[in-house]
């Protein structure tokens, strides 16, 4: 594959390469998407057939498994859900954790939510239950299925989820079937989304007919003999029989209807009334046509007469309030606005119906108006707000939501109290970034507050933007002494980019222009990038983007987006990445700085670790230490081996907090701890003097620990906990369980604690576990869940498995990817003749 000059100048590699062979399983393909769509289409309706759930959706893995691809959707306008057409895989949605981790998740309410993924909360600011449930079949994940409820007290049912569970399997199933016929069922770049119409129930009664116009025979359904009134066995078949049931007045125009389907080929939407039994006559619609394959002179007619009764009566009455009544589709497009809705709106019916009210009136502009329609929308909860109409009014919405769209209600109201005086509207705007829109910035910086570093900050540009707007390649550079360098690159070929670095900043090339002009440059296609640059290499990347990158008025770097395919950038678009141009700055200037504290507070941390553990004659001991993901990777988890005279002491703890700090704190703590314990101090003793200490030394940090004192001679041991989760112990008949013994206060709240000794006997062929919170903390579960995973991975050893190959096994099984805090394991086998030992490993 080629790729574009990062700069948009020639450089190494950019000669054009040869075509590249077809992909076999490209002909395959429009069948496959056949039969993909087909079961995701089945699985939506099964969905909301059988579940509650007012919205249902499938995503699936793109081909470089870097995104999620929403695909189908029912009962969720498309619309609102554009921001999350790509979700990184990599990334903190549910969604994405759902596929990563094979588990489903459950949201109970908003609160829930915004403690578990707030990210989703910024973007989905709505009261609704959800649930996230894996599609995969064996070791392969192909999606997920994502499903929403109406608010309420009870959240997510068990029985809600296992119908789910039982629907995602049916699905993979069928997927798997495909992927092992060898037909793919990854989504192309460019695979649009299918958006189901929810089920709903029919509102108007059609029955069908076929009319031969020579002979007068009239074949008609069971249904369109009822809406003509005809008793069983009352109708004749023919269309003399018919006309007795219309009213006199209307057959004229009955037999004018079908002359002008025979000479016009069609007529749409004739009404005409139908006497019912007792007399009274009621309207009909008919529509027909002359089938093209009867050619017989334009003498036969099919088609179909529409009961438009409840119809007709509803409307009528409706269009008699004296408050505006007015219908929104699901996109909040208005499709109906009774006659009382113009005076109020000031605006006719013409001007609103097929549009945005908050794009026909400027004074419903503000995007609080738009989020209050997807707030009854997404919680399928009714909700009103007062809206002032200028120069002189106040209005009241009421809006009352439901799959089919939403039912609004407006009356004219007082004003608030102490509310001023209407403004005058704000002229329109042409470039207005709505509430889906804002969502991407929004996204972005919720991620940018969890960066810390360079590498983090980098890595959540290359996870939000790039399946957001569906890049292909992400350049970012920085600026040193008038040149640039790159900082970090994604779906570039390895040493594409290195001809590029130090270009000056005074270049004319797009990459080194757009900062020193501090003007974003956009690229819709090849022949525009040719144009503005004669003689620059060119490839088959189709469209560009280079942001400049400024924080607080000073150049910093450039962003440069690459599409494989020409590509429009719309007015939102533009402003959409130039904002966020401006967010990456700011986010690298802080990194930077914290950088520099990484760089000292990771050199401390790293002689603070024990880089040998001791022997100890029959006891194996081995130990892992991971740094977060996320963040400054600086944390203040440690763990210790002491041998004390006839017994060894093992030590596990956590102090909070991200820092310098706090690793400052983990090494003062582990040199007390060890200090008490080679002196021979109970474990109880320990843990009061060493809380004594970290209150002494006031750090305004917490911390927690778990002290573990064995006797190697009989397997005593004798444990106390400040704060600590509880050790897991494995048994030798390979049964394993969590040590819930009691502890005490964390270290450094409360002078006076005390930490009590549990005391057991372990027998030769046990391992001890001892471990910190990083290691079973994961969004998608709690944490009592998290260590009876890690209880699980115990129990599930295989015989013989070694020291090391267990803390490893465990690291995969129960650690998170997403994990953000440190990890530390410190595993020790009772009765082992080998020792096994650790320097410190970090994975």
């Amino acid at each position: 594959m080629r790729h574009p000059p990062a700069f948009g100048g020639a450089g190494p590699g950019s000669e054009a390469a040869p075509d590249a062979a077809p992909d076999p399983a490209s002909e395959a393909l429009p069948e496959a998407v056949h039969e993909r769509d087909v079961l995701l289409a089945a699985a939506v309706r099964r969905v909301l057939g059988s579940t509650g759930a007012y919205g249902a959706m499938v995503y699936l893995r793109s081909r470089d498994r870097r995104s999620l691809v929403l695909l189908t959707l029912a009962g969720v306008p498309l619309s609102i859900m554009s921001p999350f057409r790509r979700v990184a895989a990599a990334g903190p949605l549910p969604v994405a954790v759902c596929f990563r981790t094979g588990r489903t998740i459950a949201l109970a309410d908003t609160e829930d939510t915004m403690r578990r993924f707030p990210q989703l909360a910024v973007g989905l600011p709505y009261d609704f239950v959800s649930a996230c449930v894996p599609v995969g079949q064996g070791g392969e994940r192909f999606g997920v299925l994502s499903v929403l409820w109406p608010a309420s007290d009870e959240g997510v049912s068990d029985q809600g989820v296992g119908e789910l569970a039982a629907i995602a399997s049916q699905l993979a199933s069928g997927l798997a079937e495909l992927v092992a016929s060898g037909r793919p069922v990854e989504p192309p770049e460019d695979a649009a989304a299918v958006e189901l119409p929810p089920p709903s129930a029919p509102t108007t009664r059609v029955g069908l007919f076929d009319w031969d116009t020579a002979t007068g025979a009239l074949a008609a359904d069971a249904l369109f003999r009822e809406i003509f009134g005809f008793a069983p066995g009352e109708f004749d078949g023919t269309v003399s029989c018919l006309i007795h049931r219309i009213a006199p007045g209307d057959v004229p125009e009955f037999r004018a209807a079908a002359r002008t389907a025979l000479e016009r080929g069609e007529v749409r939407a004739a009404r005409v009334r139908v006497l019912g039994p007792d007399g009274h006559p009621y309207p009909v619609e008919l529509w027909a046509r002359v089938p093209g394959v009867i050619v017989d002179g334009r003498t036969h007619l099919v088609g179909a007469v529409l009961d438009v009764r409840t119809l007709t009566a509803a409307a009528a009455a409706v269009e008699r309030l004296r408050e505006g009544v007015f219908s929104l589709d699901p996109d909040g497009l208005i499709t109906y606005a009774n006659r009382a809705t113009e005076p109020l709106l000031r605006a006719s019916r013409e001007q609103l119906v097929g549009h945005h009210p908050w794009e026909v009136l400027p004074w419903l502009t503000d995007p609080f108006y738009e989020n209050r329609y997807r707030a009854a929308l997404l919680s399928q909860q009714p909700t009103a707000f007062l809206a002032a109409r200028p120069p002189d009014g106040w209005l009241a919405f009421s809006l009352y939501p439901d799959s089919q769209g939403v039912t609004g209600r407006v009356v004219a109201a007082a004003a608030p109290p102490g509310a001023a005086e209407p403004a005058a509207a704000p002229p329109p705007s042409a470039a207005t970034t709505g509430v889906g829109g804002t969502h991407h910035l929004l996204q972005l910086a919720s991620a940018l507050t969890e960066a810390v570093t360079v590498r983090d900050v980098c890595r959540a540009v290359a996870e939000e933007i790039l399946p957001a707007f569906g890049g292909q390649e992400l350049a970012i550079y920085g600026m040193r002494e008038q040149q640039l360098y790159l900082v970090f690159q994604s779906g570039y070929p390895d040493g594409f980019l290195d001809g590029f670095e130090g270009t000056p900043v005074d270049a004319l090339v797009p990459g080194a222009e757009t900062l020193s002009t501090g003007t974003p440059i956009f690229f819709e296609s090849v022949h525009e990038l040719a144009a503005a640059y004669p003689g620059l290499a060119l490839d088959e990347m189709g469209a560009w983007a280079f942001l400049p990158l400024i924080a607080s008025g000073r150049p910093v770097g450039s962003c440069i987006l690459g599409f494989d395919r020409p590509r429009l950038f719309t007015v939102e678009e533009r402003g959409l990445l130039t904002g966020l141009g401006g967010f990456i700055a700011q986010a690298l200037e802080r990194a930077r700085l914290y950088d520099a504290e990484f760089a000292l507070a990771r050199g401390l941390q790293q002689a603070l670790l024990p880089h040998r553990l001791p022997q100890v004659p029959g006891i194996g001991i081995t130990a892992r230490y991971l740094p977060g993901t996320q963040g400054m990777e600086i944390g203040g988890d440690w763990y210790d081996a002491v041998v004390t005279g006839a017994d060894l002491t093992l030590v596990i703890g956590d102090v909070e907090g991200h820092s310098v700090g706090a690793a400052a704190a983990m090494g003062q703590l582990r040199s007390a701890v060890r200090a008490f314990a080679s002196g021979g101090e109970p474990p109880d003793q320990v843990l009061t003097r060493t809380n004594r200490l970290l209150l002494d030394l006031d750090p305004g940090l917490l911390a927690s620990c778990c002290l573990v004192r064995i006797t190697p001679a009989d397997g005593t041991v004798r444990i106390a906990r400040a704060g600590h989760l509880p050790p897991v112990l494995r048994h030798p008949d390979g049964r394993a369980e969590a040590l819930d013994v009691p502890g005490g206060a964390l270290l450094g709240v409360d002078e006076g604690a005390a930490y009590p000794v549990s005391e057991l006997r372990l027998r030769p062929g046990s391992v001890l576990a001892l471990y910190t919170d990083g290691l079973v903390e994961d969004p998608a579960l709690a944490i009592d869940q998290g260590v009876d995973r890690l209880r699980a991975a115990l129990d599930h050893g295989r015989a013989g498995e070694e020291l090391e190959e267990l803390a490893e096994r465990l690291l995969r099984e129960v650690g998170s990817t997403g994990r953000v805090d440190d990890v530390a394991l410190l595993l020790t086998a009772y009765g082992s003749e080998t020792f096994v030992g650790a320097e410190g490993d970090e994975g």
